[in-house]
């Protein structure tokens, strides 16, 4: 599903490509019919915030915000378990490798499986329903990383947010 794709390289730490890429995602978002219209406002919205600043404060700005503050940590274990807890987080993060090892997703990144990216590119491999289903599991954590986003004034809550709406079962009614 695109919107996962989306989400997942607009959650990425920005770099140039990033950038470079944001007027092939405004047109992706633009002509989708899988991304509802307050959907598209809101990334809209998103990617002006990423084009409106340079670079080098973009990237700051990420930095303070998901790797110096833990409660913004894009790591979804962290929020469960804490750093403190590895007896705990280890067996989940491995949970994590081993389902995507079944789906036969193999990572080419440094990040731990528990990283929202990477689950929101694994989510956009799936059909809708799975990807609402697998997303479910982690709505309480984007709810409480939302939450505190949302505090700091951050522009990243609106992305989660989206993430947040379309990670309940209640979906799968409609």
């Amino acid at each position: 599903m695109q919107i996962y794709k989306i989400l997942s390289v607009l959650l990425e730490y920005p770099e140039e490509e990033l950038i470079e890429s944001l007027p092939e995602i405004r047109s992706i978002l633009n002509d989708s019919t899988e991304i509802d219209a307050a959907e598209k406002v809101a990334l809209r919205k998103f990617l002006d915030y990423l084009v409106s600043m340079p670079l080098t404060e973009l990237q700051a700005y990420y930095v303070r915000t998901f790797d110096s503050t833990p409660e913004h940590s894009l790591h979804l274990t962290h929020h469960l378990f804490g750093d403190e807890s590895d007896r705990e987080r280890g067996p989940a993060l491995i949970d994590l490798g081993e389902m995507f090892k079944e789906y036969g997703v193999t990572t080419v990144t440094n990040e731990l499986p528990d990283y929202l990216p990477l689950l929101l590119e694994f989510a956009s491999h799936l059909e809708e329903n799975e990807a609402m289903v697998f997303l479910s599991d982690v709505n309480k954590v984007l709810n409480t990383l939302i939450d505190n986003l949302t505090k700091a004034n951050s522009p990243y809550a609106a992305p989660l947010s989206i993430i947040e709406s379309r990670a309940t079962l209640t979906r799968l009614a409609a």
